[in-house]
């Protein structure tokens, strides 16, 4: 494997560790981080996306089942995360909710991008609406303005 790969491996293992020191040594400085609930740029911000998951889901794993091992840059993963809901979590409507005791599986995948050994970009993507059915809450019809 390569140095792309190793450093993926390097996140994922630190991300499971529940390591944020680890997670972010493993960024650029000036890196971003696309999820479906928003873009964090740099560290700053990214620190703050894994604590709210860390908090969230203090029992937080990530399954890796699928690697696009013949391609190196961007290093392409899909995975399941699975955990406990037992803390604080963000919805993106602002509020925050107490853990519901609820456990989740979430099958997703991401890019990572990198430059000069550090995480240049990663890019994350899986099903929002799964995630927050499974933490018991869905849809809710939008207020329409009045014309």
């Amino acid at each position: 494997m390569s140095i792309f790969w190793d450093l993926k491996h390097r996140l994922g293992e630190a991300i499971n560790a529940h390591d944020l020191r680890g997670v972010l040594d493993c960024y650029d400085p000036d890196a971003v981080y696309v999820t479906p609930s928003g873009v964090a740029e740099g560290r700053e911000q990214i620190a703050s996306l894994y604590e709210q998951l860390f908090n969230g889901f203090p029992d937080l794993h990530l399954t890796p089942w699928f690697e696009l091992g013949d391609h190196d840059n961007p290093a392409v993963t899909e995975w399941t995360m699975t955990g406990t809901h037992s803390g604080p979590f963000l919805l993106p409507d602002g509020r925050e909710i107490e853990g519901t005791g609820r456990r989740i599986a979430i099958r997703s995948t991401c890019s990572t991008f990198v430059e000069n050994g550090k995480i240049k970009t990663h890019r994350e993507y899986f099903d929002q609406l799964e995630l927050y059915n499974q933490l018991g809450y869905g849809l809710t019809e939008l207020k329409h303005a009045s014309a």
